[in-house]
């Protein structure tokens, strides 16, 4: 897994070419395509089509109908805001990696019972970002943290010298890709 995850809102299919283009030209070979807008589950159909070295995932999945489209479309990995019985029990079953939100030791406990052990921490800025993080490894670990939210090129390298960073996800990513490299 790459340690940068840009979180990528597509709203029109026509832009994934030259989004995940542009982030494989800076150097990012990852992407969570959301499901946050009408045309995710095709751009990352299309993204895996277009770029099949690339590591894409979903990103934003809230339920097992949004997992089942993600990963019949080609997602390498399911990202959700919160954590999902259901969702979990789809990815175990594809052998997909699932990366739940869980900012609580209350969800922290219920992701490892699902046998999960690296979970998002979202949005890590309102809830105490690398501080909290710290905090909750010391009961936690074996947990390894993706902090989405408030992270950018400010805090970046903090974010990714801590040993309980699994990775850092953000939308920033896709600016900067796109005004470096974007048509």
């Amino acid at each position: 897994m790459d340690r940068c995850i840009p979180v990528v809102v597509i709203k029109n299919l026509e832009e994934t070419e030259n989004i995940l283009s542009s982030l494989i030209k800076d150097s990012i070979n990852c992407a969570e395509i959301t499901f946050r807008t009408e045309c995710a589950k095709d751009a990352i159909a299309l993204g895996t089509k277009l770029f099949p070295n690339m590591n894409i995932g979903a990103g934003t999945v809230i339920n097992k109908e949004q997992c089942i489209d993600a990963i019949s479309a080609g997602a390498k990995f399911i990202v959700s805001p919160g954590l999902s019985v259901e969702v979990s029990k789809v990815c175990k079953e594809n052998n997909i990696p699932y990366y739940p939100g869980c900012v609580t030791p209350t969800e922290i406990m219920q992701a490892l019972e699902l046998g999960i052990n690296v979970v998002k921490f979202f949005p890590a800025n309102v809830y105490g970002g690398l501080k909290a993080i710290k905090a909750l490894s010391g009961p936690f670990p074996q947990v390894r943290f993706i902090p989405t939210g408030g992270i950018d090129k400010n805090n970046l390298d903090e974010y990714l010298a801590c040993d309980k960073i699994f990775a850092v996800g953000g939308s920033f990513f896709v600016k900067d890709a796109l005004e470096k490299w974007g048509k």
